[in-house]
């Protein structure tokens, strides 16, 4: 992720040094604050500083390196990993558009307006990302496996439910909260199953498991729609929770890694809670110092609160993403009521959003296999690709602004559909890159919930523009200024922070450099005047060597 500084070519090895390190800075950059200089063993960084350990340790598969860690596969099983995140990918994270197919419907039915109707897929993306901690505890004590299946029990239960809702607030519970949550505990054990299972090969797998979003988006709105021409809504809802159901057996093949946790891990927990028994009973003060040391870990392990402080990049990028989805979901939630209510058939309005998921099926494999090659392997540059994939979907939305027309409408979908499939590519690689492998599921909990505050206000406020205007075109430009805004904003920060990585590492490299001469003067002295121990050698024989 780092550009070439070019130097003077008395210092070319100094700068060829700093290079390579800013390309490891930032995956690099928590290692002082998480580990001491002593212990680099794989294992134990993972089971001090987050859930990850539990995902290692639970398999039988898997060969081992010389310290003891699982050297991921990078294919085998993990193949069926990737297919299996597929489908779950495709039932969660892109089941929220389809609710645009039921939106007319919906307030019809219970006579809402535009912001009571988005509070249903608003409080569904929400619970979907701001699950992420319970996710992680989840994970840490169950393993991924089971925390999938609980999750596929959750959503389908939650969807068959709402179709019993009789007022909205029944709806907002049933299938924005429990299948919001459902689907919580079902996609993100799944991505970290995935980056388990590739390292070398981990932008292709991520990319090619991404392509679930686009498949869901290409099958869901059509399924949709043929669901509710022939049971309503009602009876679509309670198919759909049965489709939901599926999870479970994606999560039952989600195989992990390495064998169980030893329980000698928690010897260290049971005395820090000895310890804090201890310090309850001198008081107030000892209590909150107890109750300090309990959050403060629990915060650090399941939500990463400590990595906005120390990784600078990650910081950048958790706010350009939450800023992001602000407006990034928005269009597929208002894309049909848009289309229909300007005289388009729902028909041919739920074939735009086919369409925009067959986009993202061709177009996320194609980028595939090109962060596949050989090339792209272990490369930095992906923030940079990122943010301009950010930059151009936020633009797009200009289109749909300008008219309703089919033609006009396809060549939205077109353009956003590619920009999306980008962005949906190298919206966990990135993150991947960013942060230590055994900190990503505590990085991802806390993205996921700053993503889901920016979810719950995305599709409302729109609602509240389009019933104070009463025109959906202002939607989208308003979308389009928050996507632009985001790219722009990872770009630049990325960039700044790449150049001062770079300066600082060129600097202490070019000074270790010049130091290095003085010692090696030194010791030419120390060797030319130290004495040889010369054993049985008379002094003549002395003087004769001499």
């Amino acid at each position: 992720m780092t550009e070439g500084v070019d130097v003077h070519q008395a210092q070319a090895n100094s700068a060829d040094a700093a290079t390579t390190a800013v390309t490891r800075s930032r995956t690099s950059s928590l290692q002082a604050v998480e580990t001491d200089p002593g212990s680099e063993e794989p294992d134990q960084q993972e089971e001090d500083s987050s859930s990850f350990l539990e995902v290692q340790h639970h398999s039988t598969g898997g060969a081992e390196d010389s310290s003891g860690g699982q050297v991921p596969p990078d294919g085998g099983w993990g193949w069926v990993v990737v297919a299996a995140t597929v489908l779950v990918l495709a039932m969660t994270l892109a089941f929220p558009s389809c609710i645009g197919i039921f939106y007319t419907d919906l307030q019809n039915d219970f006579q809402a307006s535009n912001t009571e109707t988005s509070w249903v897929p608003a409080i569904m993306m929400a619970v979907l990302h701001a699950g992420g901690p319970i996710c992680s505890v989840l994970v840490e004590c169950l393993g991924c496996r089971a925390t999938i299946i609980i999750g596929g029990i959750l959503s389908g239960l939650g969807m068959a439910a709402s179709s019993f809702a009789q007022t909205m607030v029944e709806l907002y519970i049933t299938a924005g909260i429990i299948t919001g949550i459902g689907f919580s505990l079902s996609f993100q054990p799944s991505i970290t199953m995935v980056g388990h299972y590739f390292v070398r090969r981990r932008a292709f797998a991520n990319a090619l498991s991404s392509t679930g979003t686009a498949l869901g988006l290409s099958t869901l709105p059509l399924l949709a729609n043929y669901l509710l021409s022939n049971f309503g809504w009602r009876g679509s809802f309670l198919v759909l929770g049965g489709v939901l159901l599926n999870c479970c057996v994606c999560g039952a093949v989600m195989r992990p890694l390495g064998a169980k946790p030893k329980m000698e891990a928690r010897t260290g927990q049971l005395k820090t809670n000895c310890r804090s028994i201890t310090q309850e009973r001198e008081g107030l003060k000892g209590r909150l110092r107890a109750t300090l040391s309990t959050v403060m870990p629990f915060l650090r392990r399941h939500m990463a609160f400590d990595l906005l402080c120390s990784n600078p990049y990650f910081c950048a990028y958790a706010l350009g993403v939450s800023w992001m989805m602000l407006g990034f979901v928005v269009p597929l939630v208002y894309l049909v009521p848009y289309a229909t209510a300007y005289g388009m058939e729902q028909d041919r309005a739920a074939l735009l959003m086919a369409i925009l998921g067959l986009i993202n099926i061709i177009v996320r494999p194609a980028t595939a296999l090109v962060f596949g090659l050989p090339r792209f392997r272990g490369s930095h540059n992906f923030a940079y690709l990122f943010a301009v994939a950010v930059l151009i979907n936020g633009l797009s939305n200009c289109i749909c602004g300008m008219a309703t027309s089919f033609p006009v409408l396809l060549a939205y979908v077109i353009v956003f559909g590619f920009s999306m499939s980008l962005v949906g590519s190298l919206l966990f690689t990135v993150l991947m890159d960013t942060v230590e492998m055994s900190r990503f599921p505590s990085a991802l909990g806390l993205i996921s919930i700053m993503e889901s505050i920016m979810f719950l206000l995305g599709p409302p406020l729109a609602g509240i523009l389009v019933d104070s205007t009463s025109q959906y075109a202002y939607v989208f430009f308003a979308c389009s200024i928050n996507g632009s805004t985001a790219g722009l904003f990872i770009m630049l920060s990325f960039y700044w922070l790449d150049r001062q990585k770079c300066r600082e590492v060129k600097s202490s490299f070019t000074h270790k450099d010049i130091n290095s001469l003085k010692p090696s003067t030194k010791m030419t002295i120390d060797c030319d005047y130290s004495p040889v121990p010369l054993h049985g050698n008379t002094i003549r024989d002395m003087e004769t060597d001499v």
